[in-house]
């Protein structure tokens, strides 16, 4: 079990319950039901990812508009690279993504994990 920051257990959970359309549309059309485990809305060290699969140590990011300023555009990459110090790998995807590539979201996602998945048994 990746470590946590226990302050962030009440807003993940206030997320899980206020999921944007996007987070709830990949949720409950893919995620929810998919073979290999996720949770949502997953504190994992100083921070609260979308989607977290630890089977396949992957995080899964949806950005909305405002993640395309310069100031938010550092912060993301900052958490990215963390993550991925953690021996975590992140995918990000925009919403638009979601909601016109929806079907490429997930095969993307399914590559990922089973990717992940084998390279972990070796």
């Amino acid at each position: 079990m990746k470590a946590y920051n226990k302050a962030n257990i009440p807003l993940a959970k206030e997320l899980r319950k206020n999921m944007t359309p996007w987070e709830r549309k990949l949720w409950y059309e893919y995620l929810r039901n998919y073979p290999v485990r996720f949770q949502r809305q997953k504190a994992i060290g100083n921070y609260i990812v979308d989607f977290y699969c630890a089977k396949a140590k992957l995080v899964i990011e949806l950005d909305g508009g405002g993640h395309y300023t310069l100031e938010q555009t550092k912060k993301d990459a900052i958490r990215t690279t963390e993550l991925e110090a953690m021996d975590l790998t992140v995918l990000r995807f925009c919403n638009l993504d979601i909601d016109r590539n929806f079907l490429g979201v997930c095969e993307c996602i399914d590559l990922t994990v089973k990717n992940l998945s084998l390279s972990q048994l070796r």
